[in-house]
């Protein structure tokens, strides 16, 4: 009997252990506390902070940032079956790790779908928001969604591609506010490159080696969950959210709200990135040349240097 007890207690305490770990968020900080901090937000749902973290992070803190990155609960490399893929979640997550990193305002960093998330936390955290920069990131997905569609279109037009336009057909006549929409969308500016530029600069073919070389990218890099886009979808209709009233509001309130994005980016046509400019100020927006949707990899140089003008 004493030896079942000493069995049943010490599978109870591996439970209660494996709990605690599986609600563990991946977090990693860079550079001296004292320094202006810089939170990162990666994109998604369903991705991981890799890319920024073993291509970016530590060459940003060396110019005098604390830079903290994060994968979000459930995605990445802080799995969690009970995480509850919201914004309410999310934004507690943050906050925990502002306090672990002893950080009391923050640049928040979003990337694509981060900076969805970056407009939100700022709308209900600005006291804890220095600034945001969107790095590629949507205002309206739907509005890229149909960009996607029309730049695919000409792309199998050209081509003689009558299988992928009978896709796209379909696609137009699909619910666009369904989740299969979005992810359909996607699929096709996946394989027709729309997320890297053509011509990468030498900078960026280095750090573009790195995803063959480096064991954390080789790993988490192309890693996808599917749990994190349907539950953001079922809980807060992301595919749907158009941010500009949010970005007015912030803007009208004294945020401060820049903008980073490539010209190679297929997510957005010029009139999206033209319309945001539009909102936050010529000076305020960055549209960069033989650069795609990672714009800290495509033009690292600049982006290093914008966010120091705008600090």
């Amino acid at each position: 009997m004493p030896t079942l007890r000493i069995l049943f207690l010490f599978t109870i305490n591996l439970i209660i252990i494996g709990a605690a770990i599986a609600q563990e968020l991946y977090s990693k900080s860079f550079g001296e506390k004292q320094n202006p901090a810089i939170v990162y937000l990666h994109g998604g749902p369903g991705y991981n902070c890799s890319s920024f973290e073993r291509t970016t992070a530590q060459t940003l803190a060396d110019e005098g940032y604390h830079v903290i990155v994060y994968d979000r609960r459930g995605e990445g490399r802080s799995q969690d079956s009970k995480a509850l893929y919201n914004f309410e979640q999310t934004f507690e997550d943050l906050n925990t790790l502002y306090v672990k990193y002893g950080v009391k305002q923050a640049t928040v960093l979003g990337h694509s779908f981060g900076g969805m998330a970056a407009i939100k936390y700022a709308e209900q955290f600005p006291e804890k928001v220095n600034s945001i920069v969107l790095i590629g990131a949507p205002v309206s997905l739907q509005e890229s969604f149909k960009t996607i569609i029309a730049s695919c279109k000409v792309i199998y037009t050209e081509k003689g591609d009558e299988t992928n336009l009978a896709y796209i057909a379909k696609l137009e006549v699909m619910d666009t506010t369904s989740l299969m929409y979005g992810s359909y969308c996607f699929m096709h500016a996946m394989q027709n490159g729309f997320y890297s530029p053509a011509q990468p600069s030498e900078e960026a073919l280095q750090l573009y080696g790195l995803f063959r070389t480096d064991s954390v990218l080789i790993q988490y890099a192309s890693k996808m969950g599917y749990e994190a886009p349907q539950g953001f979808w079922t809980n807060e209709h992301y595919t749907t959210m158009d941010m500009t009233q949010e970005l007015e509001l912030l803007l009208e309130n004294g945020v401060k709200v820049y903008g980073l994005y490539g010209k190679e980016d297929g997510l957005y046509s010029v009139s999206q990135v033209m319309a945001l400019q539009e909102i936050l100020g010529a000076d305020n927006l960055m549209y960069l040349d033989n650069c795609s949707h990672s714009v800290y990899i495509d033009q690292q140089t600049i982006f290093i240097n914008a966010l120091k003008e705008w600090d």
